[in-house]
């Protein structure tokens, strides 16, 4: 491949179009715009660069073709360990590649439609459209026998989480309560897979806003049938959630840190930490997972590497292990010469994470970490940190780095869950802080980001919480990464 030809052709035919469908090997998509790509030649290398889901990715290519105005670039990376097939598609094509993928939607939404309307003889479909913001979610407004207009959202994509579809329902809601002709009232149609979580997210809303939405099951007739039917049960209340079986909290007994993980975190002891799992152990460059420990045949053995392919550390693998850590020590710090290098963007949350965990009362003094956290999310739950204030209180620590609209009532599920955790005396029969006594009084939850990365919906979602959930909210420094500060701490419900 001559670089100077190929670096010419590829920069031209990226910049014939503003916007991109990226799609790798695994014929994942992402649309890109053509500022969001970079082509450049560095010692003798041509390196292709641009932003998707997962942060600022890096890549160099070995080979390309330009065919019908798509681009297609092999790629590598992490020492030749990582190799892609990189497809540039101009939206004009993408947009032929999408249609069918919107049809099969939008018949979706008309049938769910239909089926409201069946079950509904003397109400009348008013709008049957797919949201504006990312096409996955049916957006319904029927009319019913009073005259009454009702609103009814769906996820036709079979991908929304329960707390993604509450949050779209409420600020649609939102929109259409502002209007000449109000519609105060909203159903939430799913099938039976996110049904129950969603009745339960449903049950911590307050009075006000469980009294607007309702959560109906799109269920077969009956096992052998494939007709559909709408059913509806009674809304639960919070009271309903503690007569729940919690599930089973697995703890293994050995927290002691292998020989191989002791010697790895000596190598950048204020850096490098360890997380234990039910396989063994996995440790952690600020938050990066980069190596693994796991005892077989009663033999340590470490894989080490970056997201996907993993090496075996051994003496040919040595040098190599050595580099990755070098990388890491140069890359992820608050003073990365490389701010748009995969190791200072990728897993930021885990970089704060780490930071608190290693030192929670950086955030409030009357914490104490459990000891044995991560275990516990292993067992099944996601919830950042799990601390206990010095008057017993449980706390529920939940960290953004980037604005999340679904942060309150992700953050409201896992209270939940603890919470059930706490009534049935669990968290204190596993030790989860040892042998330090819980309160018998309600969990707390901590919202932690910094201040830019609050969503600018987070205080009006934060007053469609129960008042029995108290929130608190922690304003970080920017500069985070470099000297973690509190700025500011309010209590949501006092708004």
């Amino acid at each position: 491949m001559n670089l100077e030809i190929a670096l010419a052709e590829i920069t031209e035919t990226l910049a014939a179009n503003n916007e991109w469908l990226l799609v790798d090997a695994s014929g994942k998509s992402f649309a890109v715009q053509k500022a969001e790509i970079e082509i450049t030649r560095e010692r003798g290398k041509i390196i292709c660069g641009f932003l998707d889901e997962r942060g600022f990715q890096l890549w160099r290519v070995t080979d390309y073709r330009i065919a019908d105005k798509n681009l297609t670039l092999a790629v590598t990376r992490n020492f030749g360990r990582e190799n892609d097939k990189i497809k540039f598609v101009p939206r004009t094509s993408a947009g032929e590649l999408s249609a069918a993928v919107e049809l099969a939607r939008l018949a979706r939404a008309n049938q769910i439609a239909a089926l409201i309307i069946a079950e509904n003889p003397e109400s009348k479909l008013v709008r049957v459209a797919l949201n504006k913001e990312n096409g996955r979610f049916a957006e319904i407004i029927f009319q019913d026998s009073a005259k009454k207009k009702i609103a009814a959202l769906a996820d036709v994509s079979a991908v929304a989480a329960p707390e993604n579809l509450l949050t779209n329902a409420i600020l649609w809601l939102t929109k259409l309560q502002s209007r000449r002709q109000p519609t105060n009232e909203i159903w939430i149609l799913t099938e039976k897979k996110l049904y129950q979580n969603l009745r339960k997210l449903h049950a911590l809303l307050n009075e006000n806003w469980k009294a607007k939405i309702f959560i109906k099951e799109i269920a077969r007739q009956n096992a052998k049938s494939q007709t559909k039917q709408i059913v509806n049960k009674r809304k639960l209340e919070i009271k309903d959630l503690w007569r729940e079986k919690p599930p089973k909290i697995a703890l293994s007994e050995n927290l002691t840190l292998s020989r191989t993980a002791s010697e790895i975190v000596k190598l950048a002891p204020e850096k490098i930490d360890v997380v234990f799992t039910k396989h063994g152990e996995t440790i952690r460059f600020f938050g990066l997972p980069f190596a693994r420990v796991r005892v077989i045949g009663g033999e340590e053995k470490v894989w080490f590497g970056i997201e996907r392919e993993k090496l075996i550390l051994n003496e040919n693998t040595r040098a190599e292990f050595f580099d990755l850590l070098e990388n890491l020590q140069t890359y992820r710090r608050f003073d990365s010469p490389n701010k748009r290098h995969d190791f200072f963007r990728l897993a930021p949350e885990a970089w704060l994470e780490a930071i608190l965990r290693r030192n929670i009362n950086l955030l409030d003094n009357n914490l104490i970490l459990s000891p044995i956290h991560h275990q516990f999310r292993a067992a099944g739950d996601e919830i950042d940190l799990l601390a206990l204030r010095k008057d017993g209180r449980l706390i529920v620590i939940e960290l953004k780095v980037e604005p999340d609209r679904e942060m309150m009532f992700q953050a409201a599920d896992y209270w939940r869950k603890i919470e059930l955790q706490r009534r049935k005396g669990k968290l204190q029969k596993a030790q989860i802080f040892g042998d330090l006594a819980i309160a018998d009084k309600a969990t707390l939850v901590y919202l932690v980001a910094p201040t830019l990365s609050f969503h600018r919906h987070f205080t009006f979602l934060s007053r469609i919480v129960a008042p029995a959930i108290e929130i608190y909210r922690f304003n970080l420094n920017e500069n985070w990464r470099e000297n973690l500060k509190v700025m500011k701490v309010e209590r949501e419900s006092d708004k």
